[in-house]
């Protein structure tokens, strides 16, 4: 048997949610070849099989503001999805946490639905997109956003979405992966856009001016580490405006290092993608900035059992004697310890 894992990257799909995606165009969303089948008890049928004791459930993509514009419907739409989640958390509050929804790009809702999901739900955090209708996190339209999220010492959970452009129209997006009608965005696209969010919050000032958001970065950082030195060379480079002059390598990895920072193993981190996050992280600490994460139930079942294998057999070759931190301890110690700075 292997340790009890505490799952950060967890999804949940409700009917209403479902339909909403169908009726917003959404039937295969990112390309994937179907909206998964989920309910409350095959999610608790996923635990007691992969020895799962809790999972934080978020919406992923792509997310809850669906239609271009259409500001009211994602209000209503992430409200609903909210209160659903809300309630099983209240039901059932060892087997289920959240991450509140956000109806990006609509700030004004937005700054609302903080404010409800931490004051009225007890949210456990939030969950962004790498980017919304084309907007991406660190855009200064979203300073507001994360200055109150700064505020409140919220937890962001920011998930991989297909890469968008903006178009001449301010409501326009046009998807930006150029092999998006032969291999599902999650295949790779999703990781590259990950980089993407990350290099814009930091070159924008946003982590550094947010230092107590902590941020959980998913799949291992995606393609994130290898392009460190690179873009965070350019600041003292260039020196061009807009851009944080706080930003270099070595400031990259310090707060990458820090408590600011925590990466979850869904997806096929193990053996080989986590050599390239490693690299990055202090040797004697490198196991407390990692959390376990499964992407259940967008990875099917059989899926999440194959890579839950892999999970445990290179575990201890990657993090020996931090096992439990990696499953269940840096979660635990995460929600804890957000959850009395509210």
């Amino acid at each position: 048997m292997s340790l009890a894992k505490i799952d950060l990257h967890s999804h949940f799909v409700p009917g209403f949610y479902r339909d909403a995606l169908r009726e917003a165009g959404h039937e295969n969303p990112d390309g994937m070849p179907a909206i998964p089948q989920w309910s409350e008890q095959a999610h608790l049928d996923f635990h007691s099989k992969l020895n799962v004791t809790k999972s934080i459930l978020s919406i992923t993509s792509p997310g809850t503001h669906l239609k271009p514009g259409d500001d009211q419907e994602a209000r209503d739409l992430t409200r609903r999805v909210n209160k659903y989640a809300a309630d099983l958390k209240k039901k059932r509050p060892d087997q289920f946490g959240f991450f509140a929804s956000l109806p990006l790009p609509d700030v004004e809702g937005s700054l609302a639905e903080i404010a409800y999901a931490a004051d009225e739900l007890n949210a456990d955090g939030f969950t962004l997109m790498t980017n919304h209708h084309g907007y991406y996190p660190g855009d200064k339209r979203f300073d507001p956003v994360f200055d109150e999220l700064n505020k409140r010492k919220a937890i962001v959970f920011i998930h991989p979405t297909t890469p968008c452009s903006v178009g001449h129209h301010p409501n326009s997006c046009r998807h930006a992966a150029p092999l998006e009608k032969t291999y599902p965005r999650p295949m790779f696209e999703f990781f590259f856009d990950t980089a993407r969010a990350y290099i814009n919050l930091f070159l924008s000032g946003t982590v550094s001016r947010c230092p107590d958001i902590t941020f959980v970065i998913c799949h291992a950082g995606g393609v994130l580490p290898p392009l460190i030195t690179r873009f965070a060379s350019a600041p003292q480079l260039l020196k061009l405006p807009g851009m944080d002059l706080n930003v270099t390598p070595a400031y990259v990895k310090e707060r990458l290092n820090s408590d600011q920072f925590f990466f979850d193993t869904a997806g096929w981190v193990f053996p080989d993608q986590i050599k390239g996050l490693l690299a990055y992280l202090n040797e004697k600490k490198k196991g407390e900035r990692m959390v376990y994460g499964s992407d259940f139930p967008w990875t099917p079942f059989g899926g999440v059992e194959a890579l839950s294998k892999d999970h445990d057999k290179y575990l201890s070759d990657f993090f020996p004697g931090e096992e439990e931190k990696v499953m269940s301890g840096n979660a635990k110690r995460l929600l804890e310890w957000k959850g009395k700075q509210k």
